[in-house]
């Protein structure tokens, strides 16, 4: 539970243009996985990449690639 309310609490110091680019890459991850986003799998992917963000990758395509390594691995 801690983490959820920390990703929680971290998601809203996000910016519009922070919240496009989250939103952005994780509609074309699932659209290319055929993965409903508020099913188990979208929430999860979503937590990684709000974290993937928070570690630098602030682009979309950014994103993208970093969870296409993450899956990778």
């Amino acid at each position: 539970m801690k983490v959820t309310s920390m990703t929680a609490a971290a998601s809203l110091s996000f910016q519009p243009d922070d919240v496009d680019v989250l939103a952005g890459a994780l509609y074309a991850w699932c659209a290319e996985r055929n993965i409903k986003l508020r099913s188990q799998q979208g929430l999860s992917i979503a937590s990684i990449a709000i974290d993937l963000y928070h570690a630098g990758h602030h682009t979309q395509d950014d994103l993208l690639v970093a969870l296409h390594e993450r899956e990778l691995h």
